[in-house]
Formats: C-alpha cells, structure tokens, sequence
C-alpha cells in the first residue's frame, strides 16, 4: 500500500524505479559492463552494450557491433570499460563525433597517461572533443573489483543526474 511520502515508498519497492529517459552504453564486454549493465537498468537506466569483436559478442543477443548514431543522444552516458581494447580509438571517435552526447567517461588509472589521447589525436580528432572523455570515472572510493568500480562509475552517474555533488573529482 503506498504511503503519503512517494520517496520512501519508492526506497521500499511500493513503487517501481521511474525512468527518467537516461541511457547507459558500456563499450566493450568485460565484468565492470556486466555489473555496470545490471546496477543501470536497476536504477532506472536504458542500457546497451558495444562489442565489436565478434568472438567476445557471440552469446551477447543485444550487443551492438559499433557505435550506431541512433543509439546516441543528448540523454546518453557513454562508459569504455577496458582502455586496452585496439579498437579505443575508433570508437571513442565515433562515439565523439556522430553527435550530441550527454556524457562520456574511460575506465583507468589517474597515474598513468590515458591511452584514448593518443588514440585520438592520431586519428585526426580536435582537442576539444578529446577533452570531453573524463578519466578517470566514478567516485573516488577506493574501488578495485568489477562490481565496485561499476558502483563508483554509477554512483558518479546517479549523483549528477541527481544534480548532487558526488561527483567525479579526484584530488
């Protein structure tokens, strides 16, 4: 029976999780885009997932082979989850330059130099599309397993669709 508070009915499962018209793309198959997939559509996320490797994506009914335009939007986070793939930097391109995204962030260590930049430039893309890509992502928890790192990256993602200062700075 729902209550006269709708946020606590919503923290008790009295009400379902709305969907706010946010969506969640994981580019590349690894265990962090498994959680982070699940956690998403679990807090109110469309997700997909990005795969062009056929090898990894055999099995994966829904993954996408590339970054289809269609798929991007003003709505859309974007999350690379392995900065050792080949294919960085052709999909971070596309992904940059097909359109309007909301967000987009790369999995990595804040010690060592981001590969996509390099990647990137290479492939002719301007400075200021190469800036938008934060790295690293999710909030500074200490996080080190598949499931924390796609709870840190998520909880980054809620706090600023929530307009919270959460946040992504790392100091």
């Amino acid at each position: 029976m729902a209550g006269p508070d709708p946020a606590c009915d919503l923290a008790h499962g009295e009400q379902p999780t709305p969907a706010d018209g946010r969506t969640l793309i994981a580019v590349f198959t690894s265990p962090v885009a498994r959680h982070l997939l699940h956690f998403a559509a679990d807090a109110g996320f469309r997700t997909a997932l990005v795969e062009p490797d056929p090898d990894r994506r055999a099995g994966l009914a829904d993954a996408h082979a590339a970054i289809n335009p269609a798929l991007l939007g003003p709505d859309v986070d974007v999350v690379v989850t392995d900065h050792h793939r080949p294919e960085l930097g052709e999909l971070l391109r596309d992904v940059l330059l097909a359109g309007p995204t909301r967000w987009v962030g790369i999995m990595g260590n804040p010690r060592h130099p981001g590969p996509h930049v390099a990647a990137l430039a290479a492939l002719g893309v301007p400075e200021h599309a190469v800036a938008r890509v934060h790295r690293p992502i999710g909030l500074n928890i200490g996080s080190r397993t598949p499931a924390e790192i796609a709870i840190a990256t998520l909880a980054g993602l809620i706090a600023d669709r929530n307009h919270r200062p959460g946040g992504f700075h790392f100091g």
